[in-house]
């Protein structure tokens, strides 16, 4: 078991090995996942659902289950993202994720390291 209960899902014999220190870099590796696909990420309020799809693509790389909305609303804030919550009428997944400048660098430098590329 992972911290917070999170269990690890089964690894097949053609995976590569992983290690994952922590939820915390597990978030670091998808906001840097996410700008390493051309998207701005520093200075900018971003819906959860923008962000959701750069999670579960950490996650399935960690092989670890995708927390939920609102685990995963505390992880950001863990990390030094600014969350806000907005009424459930306005949005499927009502946060809004804020990541700053210093906080987006260290992502991209997570994510280049941890695919062994320099960053």
């Amino acid at each position: 078991m992972l911290e917070s209960g999170y269990r690890k899902m089964q690894p097949t014999l053609f995976d590569p090995s992983t290690n994952i220190a922590s939820l915390n870099e597990m978030i670091l590796f998808a906001l840097g996942e996410f700008q390493s696909r051309g998207h701005r990420l520093a200075e900018r309020e971003l819906a959860l659902d923008r962000l959701r799809h750069a999670v579960d693509r950490a996650c399935d790389r960690f092989r670890i289950e995708p927390p939920a909305d609102e685990k995963l609303a505390a992880l950001f804030e863990k990390a030094g993202a600014q969350v806000v919550e907005i009424p459930n009428y306005f949005a499927k997944r009502p946060f809004r994720i804020t990541v700053s400048e210093p906080l987006a660098t260290s992502a991209l430098t997570v994510y280049h390291r941890l695919n062994g590329k320099h960053s």
